[in-house]
């Protein structure tokens, strides 16, 4: 997971939203390692959204609804689950949604309280 890297960025014409999308296809390890490299990559999208670089490079999009989808090809252990709870929420106080999608195909998952 490279956190200076966006895996894929679109408009969503149904929803009008702005998508940042985040792959993590390794298997959840409840290291703290793992934890703080999921939690850097999503200051990097928010970053992208909220400091200008989105204005910058697509100013057509700047005004639109964000929401970041993690996509993970497995199920997420309870330290991330707890970490993502808490991304939610400070993600929601910014007016930001998150989702979470779990295996190819998946609907989207909670990440906790949600």
């Amino acid at each position: 997971m490279n956190a200076g890297v966006i895996d894929l960025f679109a408009h969503d014409p149904k929803t009008d939203e702005i998508v940042l999308v985040m792959n993590e296809p390794r298997p959840w390890d409840g290291s703290d390692e793992r934890l703080h490299q999921l939690q850097e990559k999503f200051n990097a999208y928010v970053s992208f959204l909220l400091d200008g670089e989105l204005a910058e490079a697509h100013p057509d999009l700047a005004q639109k609804p964000a929401r970041i989808e993690l996509r993970c090809q497995h199920r997420r252990d309870p330290h991330a689950v707890g970490l993502l709870g808490l991304i939610h929420d400070h993600l929601a106080f910014l007016n930001i949604k998150m989702d979470v999608v779990v295996g190819t195909g998946g609907s989207p998952q909670p990440p906790a309280r949600w």
